[in-house]
């Protein structure tokens, strides 16, 4: 049997949501500019890694044996999956940064933005399913979102986390899990070989 012909309930977002590299089975991201070009990224560049392949992007229903991660915190063999609300992230580019000519004599490019003009950047679609290890899930059981952070963070590299970035690291974790939490469909999917999908179970009923 398929993973595509495995019985599933619960939510079930589309399959072109969950897009997985051809080349090296790792699950993809996906990034549209302002022209509305949609270009792949596989999911460790987003963690500062380098990767050394283009991203062949192809439905994870469609790919025998992929190579599944905790979408937190990146560790092998996830145990279950989520489904919450579908978030994208923009970001904006500036185009246009104007200062005081008095204080740009004295301090050059350190002188303080007095107005910036931005236009659309790169959009980053985060999807609605996030596979989960147990300890990822268990602080999404019990709601603990700066438990989460921590967790994340600690695994890291240097270079997101390093002096002042760690402050800026954990307010982009903040807002993407924030949303996240705060979605969450009830009930998860049990992920297993033959459903990377996830096999559904209903949350327990309350008193039992």
């Amino acid at each position: 049997m398929s993973p595509a012909d495995h019985p599933q309930t619960g939510p079930t977002p589309s399959d072109e949501m969950n897009i997985y590299c051809r080349r090296c089975r790792r699950a993809l991201n996906t990034r549209t500019s302002a022209l509305g070009e949609v270009t792949f990224h596989h999911a460790a560049e987003l963690r500062g890694e380098v990767c050394d392949h283009q991203p062949d992007p192809v439905p994870l229903a469609e790919l025998p044996g992929a190579v599944m991660v905790c979408d937190f915190c990146n560790s092998e063999n996830p145990q279950w999956t989520y489904v919450c609300g579908d978030q994208v992230t923009e970001s904006r580019l500036v185009t246009t940064r104007v200062v005081d000519l008095g204080e740009y004599r004295d301090r050059h490019t350190a002188a303080r933005t007095r107005r910036a003009d931005t236009v659309p950047g790169i959009a980053q679609s985060w999807g609605q399913r996030w596979a989960a290890c147990e300890q990822c899930a268990a602080c999404l059981e019990c709601r603990d979102l700066y438990g989460l952070i921590s967790r994340v963070t600690d695994t890291l590299p240097a270079k997101l986390t390093r002096g002042k970035r760690l402050l800026a690291t954990r307010g982009r974790l903040h807002a993407a899990f924030s949303t996240v939490l705060d979605t969450l469909a009830p009930g998860r999917g049990r992920i297993t070989s033959e459903a990377p999908l996830g096999v559904w179970e209903p949350p327990p009923r309350s008193g039992t």
